[in-house]
């Protein structure tokens, strides 16, 4: 008798803690939210596509969500579908999406339900004609009816965020054959930006920058740094050009910072944009 009233007990534990992990799971979440008051995100520019690698995290084909279970495409190629965008914010902003990145709404950023991750996919809204570049880093949504999962930004930028969702179509870009500059996405890097540096100029009173990258063509700096100032008020961005034996690599920077609270949030920001591990420097 003893021993059954133990595992009733157990019994009643396990059913409390599922209960509580699919009422507050990510996927289980009904209504999300903006900011609390309108942000103007007319000039954050659309994801630049860049050809990457699979994401570590993410990918793993099938996965279930929910009782169902959904297949990753082997590659993005070829991919258009017409159907309902949703769109997420504070609710998953600062939170690890699928690939492991940090969610923020204020990017052009999207969940898809099988498309590797990350792919590049411009949305157009049928209803109004308008089109986004974002770039896919997440899983979802997990709601019937709905094919695609768009930032807060993203959805701002098509004109569906009172009506939360939108008829739209998706269609797959392929990195290898994108031509921003044509696109009207890269502008000339002003000159003010470029600092060239020695080794050893730094001192121990010189302001700290972080990281962003460090690229071997001046072009791919420059599509960072216009990725990026829209994404960061109050920050500069500056190119930092560095003199190799076989080539010049140009680093992409941005501050100056503080070592404070902040600069977790930034180092956020950063990586929502898909840089990943951005480091301080001098």
């Amino acid at each position: 008798m003893k021993r059954v009233f133990l595992n009733l007990i157990a019994l009643t534990i396990l059913v409390i803690i599922g209960g509580c992990s699919s009422s507050s799971g990510r996927y289980a979440v009904e209504q999300d939210y903006g900011p609390s008051s309108k942000v103007d995100v007319s000039n954050v520019p659309d994801a630049v596509p860049r050809v990457e690698p699979k994401s570590r995290g993410g990918n793993k084909s099938p996965y279930t969500v929910l009782g169902k279970s959904y297949h990753v495409m082997s590659s993005s190629a070829g991919y258009k579908e017409r159907g309902v965008a949703s769109w997420y914010g504070k609710k998953f902003h600062g939170h690890k999406t699928s690939n492991g990145e940090t969610y923020n709404m204020y990017a052009m950023s999207a969940a898809h339900k099988s498309l590797p991750l990350p792919s590049y996919v411009q949305v157009t809204n049928l209803k109004n004609g308008r089109k986004v570049i974002v770039r896919v880093n997440d899983r979802g949504p997990f709601h019937g009816g709905r094919i695609i999962d768009l930032s807060y930004a993203a959805a701002s930028k098509l004109d569906m965020l009172g009506q939360g969702t939108a008829k739209i179509e998706v269609e797959a870009i392929d990195p290898k054959r994108w031509s921003g500059s044509s696109a009207g996405v890269v502008r000339a890097l002003p000159a003010a930006t470029l600092t060239p540096v020695s080794a050893g100029s730094g001192s121990a009173s010189a302001p700290r920058f972080l990281q962003v990258g460090a690229f071997g063509l001046e072009t791919t700096a420059a599509e960072a740094v216009n990725q990026l100032q829209a994404m960061l008020p109050g920050y500069q961005l500056r190119v930092v050009p560095l003199t190799l034996k076989d080539r010049t690599l140009y680093r992409v920077q941005v501050g100056p910072v503080q070592l404070n609270a902040n600069l977790a949030e930034l180092v956020s920001r950063i990586e929502a944009a898909g840089y990943l591990r951005p480091h301080l420097v001098d």
